[in-house]
């Protein structure tokens, strides 16, 4: 199946989401990334028992940290799809794509330039 989706989406595979810490997706905008999501099993049909539900902590803890430094929490996200929706995927894609160009850039990238 060939999905459609956003050019600018890097897909870093991770065996489960729950592998994805916050060091991760804070280096992702720290290195100037305009946003990062996750994308993990349904809740309650994790693989590996919890590991969607530890990721969408982590990204909650990721998007009040962000908060508490000026930066917009939301250019972080999660989301839960099972491995046969691949349009949904390339739904979130876009989804993610058009909300973070809404944001802007990442306000680190003009700080990082100055």
């Amino acid at each position: 199946m060939r999905l459609d989706y956003p050019a600018n989406i890097k897909i870093i595979l991770v065996p489960c989401t729950g592998k994805v810490d916050v060091v991760h997706l804070l280096r992702a905008i720290q290195k100037g990334a305009d946003g990062a999501y996750c994308v993990g099993c349904l809740e309650g049909s994790c693989h590996y028992n919890e590991g969607n539900l530890r990721c969408r902590e982590r990204v909650n803890h990721v998007r009040d940290l962000l908060e508490e430094v000026g930066i917009e929490g939301d250019r972080v996200r999660m989301y839960n799809l099972s491995s046969g929706e691949g349009p949904t995927f390339a739904q979130y894609a876009t989804e993610m794509t058009e909300h973070i160009k809404k944001l802007g850039p990442n306000p680190l990238n003009t700080k990082l330039k100055n």
